[in-house]
Order: structure tokens, then C-alpha cells, then sequence
């Protein structure tokens, strides 16, 4: 069977028949394991037993998809388009490091860049009923923005001003060597991290400590509770626009699977 550019095009960029969905497939077997080798090539052990098989079958692999980045390029008619899209810049940057890996050493290890084309596969698992959602979640955040670029940046001057304080309070001495550092302290015990690489030693700054974790609990909930709120806005109107009313009483607040009205008791259409 002689494959034409139209079919091998239909086969690299579709994939509603059993040709396309067993290249996807295969495509999504050699990025896994494309991730895997350059995974198990970045442990030292390994890599000194098995380095040279590592880094032949991860040319083999780059050699693949070289081959399937300028095959997509040949058989779209947008050329332009694919190379700038994000999956294009994608394609590109899945292979780059093992080249870069000839002039730049342990360049190779970057090619995990590759498990991003595992978006592709969201076609092959029918997954698309999900999107509806996700742009849900989008716009959710969208329109959460103005909040929490407010809420980012009160909680950036409550860090430089606590962490200055403790500049003040703790000193050098103690590890507080700068108003950086002091900021950075205030960060990881603002979000309840607490590295411990740092601690204060003063009464003063062990009072001041103290408030900060109590208040890094009740500023942790505020970006969770900025976003539920829009959410839930934005489904209470989706909802209320597939209401239905009674055509009898005017009742306005029947389900679209409703048959009869839940306030007069008679049939809608």
C-alpha cells in the first residue's frame, strides 16, 4: 500500500482511525521511554555500568524524532504556524539537547523536556470532555486575578517587613545577615515550610516567629477561598442560565430535566 502525503499527513496529525491512534501510540511508548533512559542516565552507578548504552539509545531515540519533527513540517500546510505553535516549539526543544549534549556536557539530561509532548496524548485518551472543565478552572482564575495579585502583594510586604524586623532583632549573629535573608526566613515560616536552617534565639524574635506561623495559617486559605468563591459564582450562573419557567405560574426555577413544575404541579414543555 502506497502511502500518499494526504493519508501520511491524516496519520501524523489525526488520530480517529487505527493507523493514526497505533503511530500516537507507538510516539507515546518512545517519549516514555525516551524519559526513562535519560532519568536512569542521570544516577552516578548507572550511569558509569551503563552510560554508553544511555547515550546510544538516546541518540536512536533523538534520531526518531528528528525524523517526526521535520515529517510534521512536511506534511502541514502551515508550516509557519506548526514551528511557532507551542507543540512545534515543544517538538524542537525535545530534541536540541542531545545535540547541544556535543558541545555542552550532561546537556542530554534536558531532554526530560520531552514529557511535555505527553499533552498530545490527551486526543488518544479521550480526554476532550474534560476541557470544558479546565477552561472552567481558567477563567476562574482569570477573573480571581486582580484579588490575588492583591493578596501576593500583602503578603509580599508583610515578608520584607518581617523579615527586616528580624534583621533588626536577631543580627548577624544569629544567622539574620541581611534583610534578604531575614525575607527569606520569613517566607519559609510564613507558608509553614520551616527548614530550620534558620530560627531565631531571642525572646523578641521567637515572639515575633510565633505570630508570623499563626499568621501564615490564616493566609494560606485566602488564595483557596479567592478562587472557590469565583467558581462557584460562575457555576451558579451557568446553572441558573438552563433554568427553565412554567409556563402556567411563571415559576422560574425548574430544572431542565424537570417534567412537571415543582410549584403548581403542572406539566412543562
Amino acid at each position: 500500500m502506497v502511502l500518499t502525503k494526504r493519508k501520511l499527513a491524516h496519520i501524523v496529525f489525526e488520530s480517529n482511525d487505527k493507523a493514526s491512534r497505533t503511530f500516537d501510540i507507538v510516539l507515546l511508548w518512545l517519549i516514555f521511554g525516551s524519559i526513562i533512559i535519560a532519568i536512569l542516565d542521570s544516577v552516578g552507578e548507572l550511569h558509569l555500568k551503563y552510560g554508553r548504552i544511555f547515550y546510544m539509545l538516546e541518540l536512536g531515540f533523538t534520531f526518531l524524532f528528528t525524523l517526526e519533527y521535520i515529517l510534521r513540517i512536511w506534511l502541514t500546510s502551515k508550516t509557519l504556524k506548526y514551528v511557532t505553535s507551542f507543540y512545534g516549539i515543544v517538538d524542537l526543544l525535545a530534541i536540541l539537547p542531545v545535540y547541544l549534549s556535543f558541545f555542552i556536557v550532561n546537556s542530554q539530561l534536558l531532554s526530560v523536556i520531552r514529557a511535555l509532548r505527553l499533552l498530545r496524548v490527551i486526543r488518544i485518551l479521550k480526554l476532550g470532555r474534560y476541557l470544558s472543565e479546565a477552561n472552567f478552572l481558567r477563567e476562574s482564575l482569570k477573573a480571581s486575578a486582580a484579588k490575588i495579585q492583591i493578596f501576593l502583594f500583602s503578603v509580599l510586604t508583610i515578608v520584607l517587613i518581617m523579615g527586616t524586623l528580624m534583621f533588626v532583632v536577631e543580627g548577624p549573629e544569629n544567622g539574620y545577615t541581611s534583610i534578604p535573608v531575614g525575607m527569606y526566613w520569613a517566607i519559609v515560616t510564613l507558608t509553614t515550610v520551616g527548614f530550620g536552617d534558620i530560627t531565631p534565639q531571642t525572646p523578641v524574635g521567637q515572639l515575633l516567629s510565633s505570630l508570623i506561623m499563626l499568621m501564615g495559617y490564616a493566609i494560606i486559605a485566602v488564595p483557596t477561598g479567592i478562587v472557590s468563591s469565583e467558581m462557584a459564582k460562575r457555576r451558579n450562573s451557568e446553572h441558573f442560565e438552563q433554568l427553565k419557567s412554567c409556563t402556567y405560574c411563571g415559576f422560574d426555577r425548574l430544572e431542565p430535566n424537570d417534567k412537571f413544575c415543582r410549584k403548581c404541579g403542572q406539566k412543562t414543555d
